[in-house]
């Protein structure tokens, strides 16, 4: 499967964006996604997943009540709504698949950079 995301920009503290990921290839339905992102001088740190049926999600507590992951199976998208945006989520975000749920995420797409301003 390949991964394209978009949707990042510029935006103020408190105003929401929605990142979208696009897969392709391979069927979407049985990879687990999730998103990452990895600020300037900072390691890449996980974000949110949800499993294959999207029955389960998990959030980092730095994101919980603040951004939700969801996903489409007629559009094969992922998707990551983030609110309430402070000035430390500015890093460029990952999307990111697997095929098993204990594995490591071993698929990436390219970043797209979220900048908030204060």
């Amino acid at each position: 499967v390949q991964l394209q995301a978009s949707g990042g920009g510029l935006v103020q503290a408190g105003g929401s964006l929605r990142l979208s990921c696009v897969a392709s290839g391979r069927t979407f339905r049985g990879y687990h996604m999730g998103w990452f992102r990895q600020a300037p001088g900072k390691e890449r740190e996980f974000v949110a997943a949800i499993t294959w049926s999207g029955s389960t999600t998990d959030y980092a507590d730095a994101v919980k009540g603040r951004f939700t992951i969801s996903r489409d199976y007629a559009k094969t998208t992922v998707y990551l709504q983030m609110n309430s945006l402070k000035p430390e989520d500015t890093a460029v975000y990952y999307c990111a698949a697997k095929d098993s749920y204990y594995s490591n995420f071993d698929i990436w797409g390219q970043g797209t950079l979220v900048t908030v301003s204060s």
